[in-house]
Parts: C-alpha cells; sequence; structure tokens
C-alpha cells in the first residue's frame, strides 16, 4: 500500500513538473500587446488610417503602372506577398496605411483626369512623411522587415557608424526612385557603391585622386571589398577583425607568419601604408628612406669613409632589404636582415 502511495506521489508530481515546464515555455512566446494590426499602425504612425492593401490602393488609377510592375518584379515584391504571412505587406509597408490616401478615387474622377490629359494620383500628404522622419526612425521602417533577414548584417546595424552618425537606410537605398526610372533590381552593385560613399566620404574622393591609390576609381576593387556599410564589431566598419587580416584578402604573400617578421608592424599595415592613397610610392606614409628612419637609424652600406658610403645611407632601404615585409630566410650574417 505504501509503495502504490509512493508512485502515486511521483506520477503527481511528474504531471505537476510538465505543467510548469509547459507554462514557462508558453511565456518564451512572443505576443503583442495589442492587435496586431493596431500594433503596425502604431509603428507606422497612423491610427487614424486603416489599411487597405496594393490592390485597392491602385485599382482606381494608373499614376503608379511603372512602380507597381518593377515592385511585383522585384526580389522584395516576391517576397512581401500575403502568402508570406507576414501582416503588413506592399506599399503600405513603408507607407502607413491608405484608406484616407485613396479616399474619392472613383472610377468616374479617373475617367474626368483622363479626358483632361492627366493621370490620377492618390493623396500623399496622408502618408507617412519618410523624407523628413529623423534618420532612425526612418531606418526602423526597413528594419522592421529586415532585421529578420540573414542576407544582410543587420543585426549590427544599430551600434554600428551609420547609424550613430545619423545616416539612414534611404540616404543609401532609395527604394521609390529605384522602381521608378532603375527597373525591379534593387540590388546596389559593388561598381556603384563608391559613388554612394563618395557622398558623405569626401577625403576618401581626394585620397583616391593621388598618385599610389588602390584602383576604386578604376572599378577593379570596391569599397565593400573592406568595408561593411551595415555595420560590424569592427573598427571603420572592417569586415575583417583587423587591418592586416583586411589587406592579405589580397596582399596574401604579406601574410606570413614568417622566422622573421618585422616588429610591431605585423597587424597593422596602417604603421607604414596609407589605405586609400598616398603621394609615395606604393601608399607609404612617408618616402623611403625617412619613413624608415622613424624608427632605425641610419648605417654604411660599406666600411670605407669616402663622400660616395657615407650618402649611401640615405638611399631606399628597400634596395637592399627587398623582403621588408618578412622572411624565412636568414642573412648572411645569419640575422634576419630581410634581405633575401
Amino acid at each position: 500500500m505504501k509503495r502504490i502511495v509512493t508512485l502515486r506521489n511521483i506520477f503527481f508530481f511528474l504531471v505537476l513538473l510538465i505543467v510548469i515546464l509547459a507554462g514557462c515555455e508558453t511565456l518564451k512566446i512572443s505576443k503583442p500587446i495589442m492587435p496586431v494590426r493596431e500594433y503596425e499602425k502604431l509603428i507606422v504612425g497612423r491610427l487614424d488610417a486603416q489599411y487597405v492593401g496594393t490592390q485597392n490602393c491602385l485599382s482606381a488609377c494608373h499614376y503608379h503602372d511603372t512602380i507597381r510592375r518593377n515592385f511585383e518584379a522585384s526580389t522584395m515584391g516576391v517576397q512581401l506577398t500575403r502568402k508570406s504571412g507576414m501582416p503588413v505587406v506592399n506599399c503600405e509597408s513603408c507607407h502607413g496605411p491608405g484608406s484616407l490616401a485613396i479616399e474619392g478615387l472613383t472610377p468616374e474622377k479617373v475617367a474626368e483626369d483622363a479626358k483632361e490629359g492627366k493621370q490620377t494620383a492618390c493623396n500623399y500628404d496622408t502618408f507617412i512623411d519618410i523624407k523628413n522622419l529623423p534618420p532612425q526612425a526612418q531606418s526602423l521602417i526597413c528594419l522592421k522587415c529586415h532585421t529578420a533577414n540573414a542576407t544582410f548584417n543587420l543585426h549590427n546595424w544599430n551600434a554600428g557608424a551609420h547609424a550613430i552618425s545619423d545616416v539612414s537606410c534611404i540616404d543609401c537605398h532609395n527604394i521609390c526612385k529605384t522602381f521608378k526610372k532603375g527597373g525591379p533590381d534593387l540590388t546596389v552593385k559593388p561598381r556603384d557603391t563608391a559613388a554612394m560613399c563618395y557622398k558623405c566620404h569626401q577625403e576618401v574622393i581626394a585620397a583616391f585622386s593621388l598618385p599610389s591609390r588602390h584602383p576604386v576609381p578604376e572599378k577593379r576593387i570596391f569599397c565593400t571589398d573592406c568595408h561593411d556599410a551595415h555595420g560590424t564589431t569592427n573598427d571603420k566598419l572592417l569586415k575583417k577583425p583587423t587591418i592586416k587580416e583586411a589587406c592579405t584578402q589580397c596582399h596574401a604573400e604579406k601574410e606570413g607568419p614568417f622566422a622573421f617578421e618585422h616588429a610591431d608592424t605585423t597587424e597593422d599595415c596602417k604603421t607604414c601604408h596609407s589605405p586609400h592613397g598616398s603621394v609615395n610610392d606604393k601608399l607609404l606614409l612617408l618616402r623611403e628612406p625617412f619613413l624608415c628612419l622613424q624608427c632605425h637609424s641610419g648605417h654604411r652600406t660599406s666600411s670605407t669613409s669616402t663622400a660616395e658610403s657615407k650618402s649611401a645611407r640615405f638611399t631606399r632601404c628597400t634596395d637592399c632589404h627587398s623582403q621588408i615585409h618578412g622572411t624565412d630566410i636568414p642573412s648572411a650574417s645569419g640575422e634576419g636582415r630581410f634581405i633575401q
């Protein structure tokens, strides 16, 4: 009898544990604090309008026919459909609820406008004034969908240099302008990134005009090869954790490790080089030998004391020390002089 009571207690305890665990699991599930549609209207800032759907927005007029066709053919248009299960979709995803915008747009008005040779347009004043919103609010309209997109590193956006500097998504991605003039392709091509970056980074334009520079103006490499505009945890929005890792994506022969390495310069290429451009050869901050003389003292190249040998210390160091980034071969003296 005692054993039966014990088993019953154990069974009761297990049932209670399952109920508690199920309750804890329920607490993890995200639930809106108000009806979803009301919450969406709160996000976009239009509580006095209702969602009517893209078909209702565009059925009365043909003013946006080009934008509509390009939108429906785009990656965004294909994904933002009712089948996707997303509650806010299509035009109203960005512009807000559209019931007030199409109020009064009847087939009779469209026909009357057509007689006058003009296309009927909706009431833009009832939409969200995206261009005059604070940058963070502009980006929020995009981020409410794109934060769940693994294609971009947007999880780093809010803490990135661009967001902190009041740069918004639409400063680089003008979606409506793209649909109106550029067709359905929303992808920013690497060839076009430099022109976008130049709008703010004027000093970089000057650097890429110097005699020694990376071939960005020639469109042989691009800003996005080194930087991630959407934000990273690294300095200067670099894609790689260190300067050296960013540089050795292309300059693999400088990566090492070497038996004889160049002291404290192995991790930061900017100790000697200017990354965007320089007046000196090989993107050097200073001409040789003055760059080397910042750390090293000069020396004669022979034991003679002639005027010619005394002046030899002021020639280019790399004429002799050609493997300046590092080498696995010792010099004639048995030390690492970066000569071979």
